[in-house]
């Protein structure tokens, strides 16, 4: 077994991972990258992202005290406290010292969370082409910068164990081509994403049946940073809750349907039911929320989104690449009739059911009561349309998962805890590998990409100040 000696170790090449090695790198430190793909031009999340950097759907520029409330709010009170005011405090910086390592951002549009978009922009597309966009060149210029800070990236290894001596992280154990391989570092951070596509993972805390649920990402979550830290003994999070969106079921097999167009615009004006005609969840929550509620049915393949000819060319053409006219275009399948009844024969569910359903929906709005619905539907978010003109529409949907939002236990400045919830010495999670901030029972989103750059920064930063401190 080879064996190397670095300062730090990080595990994952994506933006959190780089950003950790970057900023420690650029403090000095010798720093490993490590990077399970053998590829150049290895697929990560961050290579595929459409490069909004928001927090909450917010301006990263927001105020932070304002900021930190609306992650709470948003979190239901869930998340870390501490984790919650580092990103409102941070987020802003942690774009500015991406631009000073080069990254370059545009104004993607007129909503405030799209002020800081990577440049190119990859927002507005159909389909997954991600050569030249915003997070193609984003992982290329961190790389690089990396090298030029002289630290190193080593692709095709593979880290598969935690070295721990006297309760501190000494290293890592892994594989790659040439064999087995030790890294001995004072510090590691965990940045290798998430558990989306790790079957076992998921059925334990996300979805019954996993293997239907549309894998919206790079297919390179693999839980294994979430895994070897948990046999160290370092602490997870709740792991409940995923970034995502509510797909077209088409989309299972259909390339040209991901990562865009979903419904959710139109599922949060419309009502979502399951195969008995039945609403599933509270629209009102968004589409996040919904994305979740159907990974969480019994059979994740058996929701519709059922909405009229006025959904459809209102929501149905709003944002970016909607699904009115896109997503016909792209093959994925839409039912229309001119009545429930006979929409709901085509999509093989009950008509009485489903009418009876609608006529609900359409009651409790006229009367002002659509919390009294089973389940309620809230209105603070989104605003939600009657369904009552032809034709009637029907779209058989899936969930898409982007990202799970839970994972190691971290703090304000990236410490994994241990199992006595203490921070564990040594041991830094970062990005999609880290827990304590978004998801949990409520789904709380706050965003993928601040929190990769921020708990990468910040975990650089307090491997770099504890450094400067034993050598006072």
């Amino acid at each position: 077994m080879s064996t190397m000696t670095f300062d730090v170790c990080v595990v994952g090449a994506g933006l959190a991972g780089l950003t950790a090695g970057v900023r420690a790198a650029e403090a000095g430190l010798r720093v490993v990258v490590l990077e399970r793909s053998a590829d150049p031009e290895y697929l990560c999340n961050s290579r595929l992202t459409g490069g909004a950097f928001h927090v909450c759907l917010n301006d990263i520029q927001t105020e932070a005290g304002r900021l930190e409330r609306i992650i709470l709010d948003a979190t239901h009170g869930a998340a870390h406290a501490g984790l919650a005011r580092a990103i409102a405090t941070d987020a802003r910086r942690a774009v500015k010292w991406l631009q000073s390592q080069g990254i370059r951002f545009i104004k993607g549009g007129s909503e405030p969370h799209h002020n800081f978009v990577l440049s190119p922009p990859s927002l507005q597309r159909v389909g997954s082409e991600w050569r030249g966009r915003g997070g193609d060149v984003l992982l290329r210029t961190l790389g690089a910068a990396l090298s030029r800070h002289g630290g190193e990236l080593r692709r095709g290894h593979r880290a598969q164990e935690l070295m721990v001596a006297n309760g501190r992280c000494v290293g890592v154990k892994g594989a790659a081509q040439e064999g087995p391989f030790a890294i001995e570092a004072d510090a590691v951070v965990i940045a290798d994403g998430g558990f989306q596509c790790d079957p076992a993972l998921l059925r334990q805390s996300i979805s019954p049946e996993p293997a239907k649920l549309l894998q919206r990402n790079a297919r390179s979550g693999l839980g294994d940073g979430v895994r070897m830290a948990q046999a160290a003994g370092a602490r997870l999070s709740d792991l409940r809750g995923f970034y995502g969106h509510v797909m077209n079921r088409n989309a299972m097999t259909d390339d040209r349907l991901w990562p865009l167009p979903w419904m959710d615009n139109v599922a949060t004006a419309a009502i979502v039911v399951d195969a008995g005609g039945r609403r599933i969840a509270d629209e009102g929550r968004g589409g996040v929320y919904l994305a979740n509620r159907i990974a969480a049915l019994a059979d994740p393949l058996s929701a519709f989104v059922v909405f009229d000819q006025p959904i459809w060319d209102g929501p149905g053409t709003s944002r970016f690449l909607p699904p009115n006219p896109h997503m016909e275009k792209c093959g994925g399948a839409i039912e229309r009739a001119d009545s429930i009844e006979a929409l709901a024969g085509k999509l093989g569910i009950d008509g009485a059911a489903l009418a009876a359903t609608v006529a609900a929906h359409n009651a409790a709005l006229a009367a002002g009561t659509t919390a009294q619905l089973a389940p309620p539907r809230s209105l603070g978010s989104y605003k939600a349309l009657p369904i009552a003109t032809g034709p009637f529409y029907g779209v058989p949907v899936c969930a898409g998962i982007t990202y799970t939002m839970g994972g190691l236990a971290i703090d304000e400045w990236s410490r994994a805890m241990d199992e006595q919830g203490a921070p564990f010495a040594g041991l830094y999670a970062a990005g999609g590998a880290s827990g304590g901030l978004e998801g949990g029972e409520d789904v709380g989103y706050v965003g993928g990409l601040a929190k990769a750059a921020t708990t990468g920064l910040r975990a650089a930063e307090h491997i770099v100040g504890q450094r400067a401190t034993a050598r006072a």
